[in-house]
C-alpha cells in the first residue's frame, strides 16, 4: 500500500473547519421542531416528506452504491453530479493562487473550468495522437504547487479508455492526488480503478449514474477514495446536498439493476452498428476506437456538416477545437430509432 499523509496536502483552513452542524446531524425522527421546516407539509400529495429535510448524510444510498463498486461505505461520497466532487477537491486541496493542477487535453472542459472559478492554475500535457496518456511527462510537469492530476478514462470527448498501467504509474509516483474520471466506465472494456483506492490512498475515483443508468436528470455524482479523503469530502459539502427526490431515484434505480444492465448492452450494441455504417461514408476519414456511450470520428468540412445536421434536428457535438480532434465530431449513441434519424440527415448533408 501506497505511503500518503492526505492531512498535509489538505489546505490548512480545510483541516480546522469546523463543519456546520444541521439539525438532522441530531435527531431525525420524533416530534421535529429543530429545523424550522413547515410541519403542514407539501402542498399537493407527497409520500416521502418533502417539507422535511434529506438526511445530510445519505448512508442508505451510499451503502447501495459501495456494494455495488465493491467497496465500503466510508469510501463513499455521493453529490450533485460529479462536478460538485470537482469542485470540492479544489477547495480541499488547492489553495487560490498558490496551488495548480495538470490536466491531458483533449479532455472534459469542467476541470479547467472549475480551476478558473478557484482561481487554481492549470498545466497541460497534452495526450498523444493516438489519445493516450503521456506519464513520464506529466511527472516532469509537476511543480511543487501541483496538488491535483485529473485523468478521465474513458475520456471525453475522444471515447477511449486510458491504460490504466499509465495510470498507475502516476499515481504511484505522484505524492498529490489524482482523480480518475470514469464517467464512462461501465461501456469501457477496461476495469475500474475503485479496486485500487484503498491500496492508493491518493487516488479518487469518479463516476455518475448519468450514464450507464440513465439519470442524468437528478444530478448525482460519485466519488470513490479512501476514508480520509472522503471524510474531508463530508465535512466541506453543504449541510444537504443531495435532495430527497434525486436519492429516492438513484435508490430505486438499484432495484431494477436487470434492465441497467440490458440498456448498457443494446448501446453497446447498437454503437457497433453505427461505427459500422460510419466507415462505409466516403466522407468519413476516420472512425477512433471507443470504450463509452459516444463515438468521435473525422468529417471533412466538420463545422459545416455539424450546422447542417442541426439544421434538420439532429444535434451532434462539434469538437475541432480541440487538440488532435481537428474537422472531429462527437455522436452520442441513441436509439435505433434516432440513429437511423442521424444517417438519413448525415447522408442529406454530405
Amino acid at each position: 500500500m501506497k505511503k500518503t499523509n492526505i492531512q498535509s496536502l489538505v489546505r490548512d483552513n480545510i483541516r480546522t473547519l469546523k463543519p456546520y452542524r444541521s439539525a438532522r446531524d441530531d435527531f431525525d425522527s420524533g416530534i421535529l421542531l429543530d429545523a424550522n421546516e413547515n410541519s403542514f407539509g407539501a402542498p399537493f400529495t407527497d409520500d416521502i416528506e418533502l417539507n422535511r429535510y434529506p438526511m445530510p448524510y445519505q448512508e442508505e444510498l451510499r451503502n447501495k452504491i459501495a456494494a455495488f463498486r465493491g467497496v465500503k461505505q466510508e469510501n463513499v461520497f455521493v453529490g450533485v453530479g460529479s462536478d460538485e466532487a470537482i469542485d470540492l477537491l479544489f477547495r480541499i486541496f488547492c489553495r487560490p493562487d498558490i496551488d495548480r493542477i495538470i490536466i491531458n487535453p483533449p479532455t472534459y472542459g469542467m476541470y479547467k473550468v472549475s480551476a478558473n472559478i478557484n482561481d487554481v492554475g492549470v498545466d497541460e500535457v497534452l495526450l498523444t495522437e493516438g489519445f493516450q496518456l503521456q506519464p513520464d511527462k506529466i511527472l516532469e510537469a509537476v511543480k511543487p504547487e501541483t496538488k491535483l492530476i485529473f485523468i478521465c478514462s474513458p475520456n471525453n470527448p475522444t471515447a477511449n479508455s486510458m491504460d490504466n498501467t499509465d495510470i498507475l504509474k502516476v499515481v504511484e509516483s505522484f505524492n498529490g492526488i489524482v482523480v480518475v474520471d470514469e464517467a464512462y466506465i461501465d461501456f469501457s472494456r477496461e476495469h475500474s480503478l475503485a479496486s485500487a483506492i484503498n491500496e492508493f490512498p491518493n487516488l479518487v475515483v469518479l463516476q455518475t449514474m448519468s450514464k450507464s443508468f440513465g439519470l442524468a436528470g437528478i444530478r448525482l455524482g460519485v466519488a470513490l477514495s479512501g476514508p480520509e479523503t472522503i471524510e474531508y469530502m463530508m465535512k466541506v459539502k453543504a449541510p444537504y446536498n443531495v435532495n430527497k427526490l434525486t436519492s429516492k431515484m438513484a435508490l430505486n434505480a438499484f432495484l431494477s439493476l436487470d434492465t441497467v444492465t440490458k440498456n448498457i448492452g443494446l448501446i453497446l450494441k447498437e454503437r457497433e452498428r453505427v461505427i459500422g455504417k460510419l466507415v462505409t461514408y466516403s466522407q468519413v476519414e476516420y472512425v477512433y476506437p471507443t470504450d463509452a456511450n459516444f463515438v468521435l470520428f473525422k468529417i471533412g468540412n466538420a463545422f459545416e456538416v455539424y450546422k447542417k445536421l442541426a439544421e434538420k434536428g439532429v444535434i451532434v457535438r462539434y469538437r475541432g477545437n480541440e487538440p488532435h480532434c481537428e474537422n472531429c465530431l462527437r455522436l452520442t449513441i441513441g436509439t435505433a430509432t434516432e440513429n437511423d434519424r442521424f444517417f438519413e440527415a448525415l447522408e442529406q448533408v454530405c
